[in-house]
């Protein structure tokens, strides 16, 4: 209760000024875009048909569930968003929502997306969706993104479940291959998040959030950087190694990932100097454009191939 308390307290007891695009903007629907998409994925690429009003309702419930997961980090993470520039004007720390209302929002959401997903589809993805909940608002805010500058690479865990929930949604179970999509989102997230902490290094320092290039020096995170970037080329491709999708995949995998290293050589080639950080910015642009690019690839591949009567 203490945690709660701290938040609840600080805030004026008022009545509600938020408006409905305020509690819209706490789902992150940029987030939740995302996790939907590559939710769907996971659910496509599964073996065997799936019921298309259940389909819907697992997408839903997952969508709701990563809103959840938002309206939670926004709760708790108030007072760093207030002296951050890109996070300033988010509702919790622009007075628009208490932390009160944006804490209520969350649990109601979680509790609704678990119990939604897991009495109508199955409690296998109901427990991973939920475990993702936990892991992001309580793991990953209240913990690791304050206390460790490898927050963003054991968080990003949080963020990377999403294919396997929309698999175990379709088939009640998880495989390799989901594995493997899990992988992809792991292996991108530091390096995306990496390169924007490079440019965006006075945010961190002011709101005292220990990112690498603040912690472990530009230098050094550089380095990182291209490290994930020649572990997340291979990773990519693997799904046509393995013989899960067609040369159409494997192609657009093969030449992402080279892109992906080709960006992260540049930002490793940066100068200690650099203030303007064209090539971190360029990167951070390029692995946007990577993840969705891959994940729309998968599944065409995917979609193609069960018209054609190839899937499983």
């Amino acid at each position: 209760m203490a945690l709660i308390d701290r938040h609840i307290d600080d805030a004026p007891v008022r009545m509600s000024e938020a408006t409905p695009g305020d509690y819209i903007a706490l789902l992150k629907p940029r987030v939740m875009s995302l996790v939907v998409f590559t939710a769907v994925v996971g659910l496509v690429a599964a073996p065997g048909p799936m019921n298309p009003l259940l389909a819907v309702i697992a997408i839903l419930a997952i969508a709701i569930g990563a809103g959840a997961s938002g309206a939670l980090n926004m709760w708790y993470d108030a007072d760093i968003d207030k002296v951050m520039s890109r996070t300033a004007k988010r509702p919790v720390p622009a007075g628009r929502v208490t932390p009160g209302e944006a804490l209520g929002f969350g649990l109601v959401l979680s509790v609704l997306s678990v119990m939604t997903l897991g009495v109508l589809v199955n409690w296998l993805s109901a427990s991973l969706l939920a475990f993702t909940i936990f892991f992001y608002a309580v793991i990953y805010t209240m913990w690791l993104k304050r206390w460790t500058p490898q927050n963003i690479v054991i968080g990003g865990a949080s963020g990377s479940f999403p294919p396997m929930i929309g698999w175990a949604a379709a088939t009640g179970n998880i495989s390799l291959e989901s594995v493997i999509l899990f992988l992809i989102i792991f292996l991108w997230t530091p390096p995306h998040f990496w390169a924007l902490a490079l440019f965006k290094s006075g945010d961190y320092e002011r709101a005292g959030i220990p990112m690498m290039p603040n912690v472990a020096g530009h230098a050094s995170t550089r380095r990182q950087i291209f490290a994930y970037a020649l572990l997340l080329a291979p990773i990519g491709v693997a799904p046509w190694l393995l013989g899960y999708t067609t040369l159409f995949y494997g192609a657009v995998s093969l030449a992402l990932g080279f892109g992906f290293v080709w960006y992260a050589w540049k930002v490793l080639a940066m100068s200690d100097e650099d203030k303007v950080m064209a090539p971190a910015k360029s990167l951070f642009g390029f692995s946007l454009v990577y993840l969705f690019v891959i994940f729309a690839a998968y599944l065409g591949d995917r979609l193609i191939a069960h018209l054609m009567g190839l899937g499983a």
